[in-house]
């Protein structure tokens, strides 16, 4: 029982409760009496406000365990620690400082960092084990602050305001892809909410990154609270390609507070990310603000082309089809998809005529950017002329054809 690992959960600045290791596998959380004696609310939609403790049988709970690193920075804060491999629990006890969104976790007995698995020559290396970020996706990446216009790493207890994506392995243009495909997305989108980010310079560093200021974040520095779809659905990381988009569309027409205009915005982000490539569109690259007023969609943010890469297959079933390829996405699929979503032709086709609007000031945009070469931006234009006479417009037509047949 001594070797039991624990930490402090905390909403913002305040000290919610206690996470901790529990014989086998298990994980507990229980709110703080204090905690439950303010006006707080629970620090997730899974996690409802109660005195009785939050038991997982495996592991963290999904809400926690959504908020571990992946991928590089998970490998790289794991040889920070004098492992090969850390556990979950460890990288978050370790790291979660600067978690997504409201909630941080902090180790009462903090480890040291270890720097013998460590490339002390590596600048983004060293970058990580001055911070105590926690960042999500399988993309290097780093936390920021910004001062005087400049970006540098956050240090340790330092709040981020900016990410920085770099290049990963075997795809040396990424952040160009990723600028690129966001710009096209706000163009198809200009009334939605699209994450801010731009390509530039950290100092320490020499190459150039993709810099994103953080929605979750405010003005003045304070945490903003918000949950990403898996952990709302309570799914743990590993499990953010399973299930359906019907799955969001569901928790929206099912949860109190949340508005059905919001269910339109999301059935339009998916087939505009169809349009653009967006190859990876799962359940942590959506995500809620939660308000006073109940939960609202934050943000686009994480729109690649990945269809660009070969990957080519959907990450998510589409009006009941599971691995299905991009290219051979039908109209009838998506207005299935638009069925299971409730929505009615009239708001299907309205979706439609919407991206029909801004396809041509889209490509427009992808072509006159300075980012990227001009072989990425013609093959961006390129495959959302494809989609859009091999999906999207179609499906406009037939939406419209059944409508008319009706009436």
């Amino acid at each position: 029982m001594a070797g039991l690992l624990w930490g402090r959960v905390y909403y913002k600045e305040h000290f919610a409760g206690i996470l901790r290791e529990e014989p086998g596998e298990r994980m507990s959380f229980a709110y703080d009496q204090s905690y439950l004696a303010t006006s707080q609310p629970a620090i997730a939609h899974t996690l409802s406000l109660r005195e009785e403790p939050f038991l997982s049988q495996s592991g963290l709970h999904p809400f926690f365990d959504n908020l571990v690193a992946e991928g590089w920075l998970a490998d790289a804060q794991s040889r920070f620690l004098g492992r090969r491999a850390a556990t979950r629990f460890e990288l978050l006890l370790a790291f979660g400082f600067d978690c997504a969104g409201a909630v941080s976790i902090v180790d009462p007995e903090p480890a040291e960092f270890s720097k013998t698995l460590t490339d002390m020559d590596d600048p983004k290396e060293l970058a990580v084990l001055t911070s105590r970020a926690s960042l999500s996706g399988v993309q290097p990446k780093l936390a920021l602050v910004e001062r005087n216009g400049k970006f540098y790493p956050a240090k340790i207890n330092e709040l981020s305001s900016h990410i920085a994506k770099f290049p990963s392995e075997g795809h040396s243009d990424l952040v160009a892809n990723e600028y690129l495909t966001m710009q096209a997305f706000k163009a198809l989108h200009p009334k939605d909410d699209i994450a801010q980010l731009h390509i530039d310079g950290i100092e320490g560093t020499e190459e150039e990154a993709l810099i994103i200021k953080r929605f979750d974040r405010s003005s003045d520095g304070q945490r903003i609270h918000f949950e990403e779809f898996n952990q709302l659905l309570g799914r743990p990381s590993k499990a953010k390609y399973d299930g359906a988009h019907k799955d969001m569309a569901d928790f929206l027409r099912e949860t109190e507070g949340c508005i059905p205009t919001e269910i339109y915005r999301l059935y339009l982000r998916i087939l505009t990310g169809i349009l653009v490539g967006n190859t990876d569109m799962h359940l942590k690259n959506f995500a809620m603000f939660h308000t006073d007023s109940g939960l609202r969609l934050t943000p686009s943010y994480d729109q690649v082309a990945a269809a660009l890469y070969n990957y080519k297959t959907m990450p998510l079933a589409i009006g009941g089809a599971h691995d299905l390829p991009i290219g051979s996405i039908k109209p009838g699929s998506l207005i299935k998809m638009g069925e299971e979503f409730k929505l009615s032709k009239a708001a299907i086709k309205m979706a439609v005529d919407e991206l029909a609007v801004n396809i041509d000031a889209a490509k427009e945009t992808v072509h006159a950017s300075n980012a990227g070469s001009q072989a990425l931006k013609d093959q961006l234009i390129t495959f959302m002329e494809k989609r859009w006479n091999g999906t999207l417009k179609p499906l406009g037509a037939l939406i419209g054809k059944r409508s008319s047949t009706k009436r």
